[in-house]
């Protein structure tokens, strides 16, 4: 499968790239001119509309990794105009799989992360009125809307905090419990969940636009991700439980 990646040079990019490219063609794209690596690069904005149907011309699937969030018109053109772009390209080229990218406050913003608990992904979305979260919000919608009246697929995949597996840091490396948060996962667990996004058969997805949260699992039990497990047999391999979970006395 051909697949072309945007933004690829941000925090996650290195580690799809990493899981993605022992199996399939990569084309990789951001904003940056260099890049430092074995797979093809082109500059892309997402934010242009013929160079994004430009590059995705002869691929499988999509994959949406950009992302900018302080700056309002920056943040729209990236966050809202780059899903449009993204989906008027698969349209016009016929690409039948797209998978999308956002924190979990894309769907479940204040009005839940502050009072609910067993949060999953079937919720009415309500991102709230944050920059980020409402222009990343506004994308999906895009995509959700495209997919209802195209012939292809999204997957919709949602995390928060990304962390470094304990035993990837330096030992006198400490740990600061301050610094969890509910929604988190670890760097090379989020990427694992691209390949099962991209390959699941459209027949097991149960529409044309789904979403999934991604993050292990923690005791409070604030947010859901049974449906990951359940449809995409994604399954976390590190719970971090580093962070939270006391040493037997």
């Amino acid at each position: 499968m051909k697949i072309l990646i945007l933004g690829s040079n941000g925090m996650l990019g290195p580690y799809v790239e990493r899981v993605l490219q022992e199996d399939h063609q990569l084309l990789l794209t951001d904003v940056g001119k260099t890049y430092d690596g074995p797979n093809e690069y082109r500059q892309l904005d997402v934010a242009d509309l013929e160079g994004v149907v430009s590059a995705a011309e002869g691929v499988d699937a999509i994959v949406n990794l950009s992302v900018l969030r302080p700056d309002r018109q920056v943040a729209f053109d990236v966050n809202s105009r780059g899903c449009y772009n993204m989906m008027e390209a698969a349209v016009r080229h016929g690409i039948p799989r797209i998978i999308n990218t956002g924190p979990h406050f894309t769907i479940a913003g204040p009005n839940y992360e502050d009072f609910e608990f067993n949060i999953s992904t079937e919720i009415p979305s309500q991102s709230g009125t944050g920059l980020y979260a409402h222009t990343k919000s506004l994308g999906q919608e895009i995509c959700r809307v495209f997919s209802e009246n195209h012939d292809l697929h999204v997957v919709t995949l949602l995390f928060y905090n990304f962390k470094e597996r304990q035993d990837h840091k330096p030992p006198e490396s400490k740990i600061d419990p301050h610094q969890f948060v509910p929604f988190s996962v670890t760097w090379e667990d989020a990427a694992r969940a691209f390949p099962l996004a991209l390959e699941i058969p459209d027949a097991q997805l149960p529409s044309k636009c789904e979403i999934f949260n991604i993050f292990c699992d923690l005791p409070h039990g604030q947010f859901q991700n049974e449906k990951s497990r359940r449809i995409l047999g994604w399954v976390p391999t590190d719970n971090l439980d580093q962070y939270w979970k006391r040493d037997s006395v």
